[in-house]
């Protein structure tokens, strides 16, 4: 082929030294004239002679089709191929092709630039024969773009062989195809597609086959007559209709496998051909590392999983523990400690029944503590009962059993009417005592406590529920600690507590796909702010 003087429409320099790099590579003698705006397109297409030009399908404020309608005007006898990085190229290069586009090569897929140029420039010299090869090589691109689609969604091996078996043929037109694997030292003819049986199913060592000489140089084979070609086990081969063959290693550093297709008459396969082959193998491999990851994170969720069930079963026994083992002990400490204020109190001095009193207090925070941790191990194993649930009626429910136990605080109690909210009214219900109570404990030392339950609705959004109190309050930079088990913002002696609840309200509030936070300063109260599932016809009863 005589050296091409090319035109390239191109903004970006980077693609466009990619593409004559790929020109080069490919073995074509170009003087390429790149222009990056429409000015200079249109006056090199003017003033000088081209025998193909290349144009991106859009460069700022120059598009390509108007390149394309002013080539065919000026120029109409100059192949012209759009080389674009759009992300549809299949839509894309069906428009082009029937507005009279010469071809569509994708900038991902720069491997098809070399042929499709060679086919362009030959297409000039015997217009009828290559206007047929380019039916048939743009239905086989088609086909591509299908193979590629269906071999992203594979997810086993069975399924890749499947689609290769079928596609490898059909992209050529050949009268057989075979999908080989390597398992160590040898070939496994996994599949095939051809008119007469071939090997399927059979293995053959690796330095033996043209599979294996495919996979062990690395390159591809193409041979026109498989009797004249030493790398041919001609005894193999003789049963067989195969007179020509192209086989295309899957990967190109350190194969995994290679993709065959045979001829039953002579037949030297185009560049074309091979080019679809190898982008089908190199597709092929994409799908099988893919179907390995999904194995192994498959393979991962199944230990995971296991491990995961290992762990609640040593919660379960760790439960059990804490309900028999410890509260069997903690049950015989205060009832002995009992019988000894009761039968022998007379005969103890002050400071020996300080000490049982101690005792017994001490025992009995520590029963408390494991009730709670209980109660926070059966929040995970729970299953949510979902049901419309009236946080306004609960929570007034919660206050006056709060007054009624302490009747001679000051308390000024404010609940906003109509807050609704789907869940499971039984955990609903400890999640707001445990807010709630907290605001009656760390408000016990006002002269008039203030405690508030509401909700923001924010534009757009779900309501922002709060419990809001002017009590202690506590450092925010502690923030993080709240809801852990255990963590306490203040002394046991200044307002006593196990530090339990605030983990199960989380808790709660989690396992209902909702979010908690807490906003406070010292001395100055705290508000809690959740929010939690609404029913949408009640989305918008936030703030009356």
């Amino acid at each position: 082929m005589k050296k091409l003087r090319i035109l390239y429409l191109e903004d970006n320099p980077t693609d466009a030294e990619l593409v004559q790099r790929t020109l080069a590579k490919g073995g074509l003698e170009c003087e390429t004239t790149v222009v990056d705006s429409g000015f200079e397109y249109l006056d090199a297409i003017d003033t000088n002679s081209f025998d193909l030009i290349l144009s991106d399908s859009s460069i700022p404020g120059f598009s390509g089709e108007v390149a394309l309608t002013t080539a065919k005007k000026k120029r109409p006898d100059i192949p012209f191929i759009f080389v674009s990085g759009s992300t549809n190229p299949e839509e894309i290069s069906t428009y082009l092709l029937n507005e009279g586009v010469t071809d569509y090569v994708s900038k991902n897929q720069l491997w098809r630039l070399v042929p499709t140029i060679r086919r362009a420039v030959t297409a000039i010299a015997t217009p009828s024969l290559c206007t047929s090869q380019l039916q048939r090589y743009n239905q086989a691109m088609q086909r591509l773009v299908k193979v590629v689609q269906e071999l992203s969604l594979a997810r086993s091996l069975d399924e890749i062989t499947a689609i290769v078996r079928i596609a490898a043929r059909e992209l050529t037109g050949a009268d057989g195809a075979t999908f080989v694997l390597r398992e160590g030292d040898m070939c496994f003819y996994a599949d095939e597609n051809a008119i007469q049986p071939l090997w399927k199913g059979r293995r053959f060592p690796i330095d033996v086959c043209i599979g294996g000489w495919c996979m062990q140089h690395k390159q591809q084979v193409i041979i026109e007559d498989v009797y004249g070609d030493e790398r041919i086990p001609y005894e193999a081969y003789k049963p067989t209709f195969i007179k020509s063959l192209v086989m295309v290693p899957i990967r190109k550093e350190a194969p995994i496998g290679a993709i065959g297709n045979y001829w039953a008459s002579p037949h030297l396969a185009t560049p074309e051909e091979v080019g679809l082959i190898q982008a089908l193998a190199d597709t092929t491999s994409v799908a099988m590392e893919n179907v390995q990851l999904y194995n192994e994170l498959e393979q991962r969720v199944r230990e995971r999983t296991a491990q995961l069930e290992a762990a609640n079963r040593e919660l379960e026994a760790f439960a059990y523990t804490l309900s028999h083992d410890l509260q069997a002990p903690l049950s015989a400490i205060d009832g002995y400690s009992s019988i000894l204020l009761s039968e022998y109190g007379q005969k103890l001095d002050e400071r020996a029944k300080l000490f049982l009193h101690r005792l017994r207090a001490a025992g009995e925070r520590m029963n408390a503590q494991i009730e709670q941790m209980l109660s926070l191990h059966k929040l995970s194993q729970t299953e949510l009962q979902l049901q419309t649930v009236n946080l306004s009626n609960m929570a007034q429910e919660i206050l006056i059993n709060l007054k009624a136990n302490e009747p001679h605080r000051q308390v000024e109690t404010t609940i906003q009417e109509g807050l609704k909210v789907c869940g499971d009214p039984i955990l609903l219900r400890v999640m707001l005592e445990n807010l709630l109570s907290n605001a009656w404990k760390y408000t016990s030392k006002r002269e008039v406590a203030k405690i508030e339950f509401g909700a923001i609705l924010e534009s757009g959004g779900s309501p922002k529920f709060y419990v809001r109190d002017n009590g202690a309050g506590f450092n925010i930079i502690y923030a993080k600690k709240l809801f852990r088990p255990f963590q306490r913002m203040h002394s046991q002696a200044e307002f006593p507590g196990t530090g339990v609840g605030l983990a199960s309200v989380q808790r709660i509030v989690q396992k209902h796909g909702g979010q908690i936070w807490a906003e406070a300063a010292v001395d100055r109260g705290a508000t809690f702010y959740f929010t939690l599932p609404v029913e949408r016809e009640n989305k918008n009863k936030a703030i009356s």
